[in-house]
């Protein structure tokens, strides 16, 4: 029981250092194996995402008006 016990606590421990870099990495939408704690600067922060907003912003645009257009034929 001890023995299942010590192999238990170990594989949660090397489960938490091997999953907390690679969920570091998907949240930031990085390729899963680069290093989660390199410094990101506030300019590339910012370039993404005035990119990702602009494109959501562009897209949901689109949608409203191929919406108004159908339903007006």
């Amino acid at each position: 029981m001890q023995k299942a016990f010590k192999l238990l606590i170990t594989g949660i421990i090397i489960g938490l250092i091997i999953g907390f870099p690679l969920g570091i990495n998907f949240g930031r939408g990085e390729p899963l194996l680069s290093n989660p704690f390199k410094d990101r600067s506030v300019a590339n922060r910012m370039t993404d995402t005035v990119k990702r907003k602009t494109g959501e912003l562009v897209e949901g645009a689109r949608d409203k008006l191929h919406d108004v257009t159908r339903k007006e034929q």
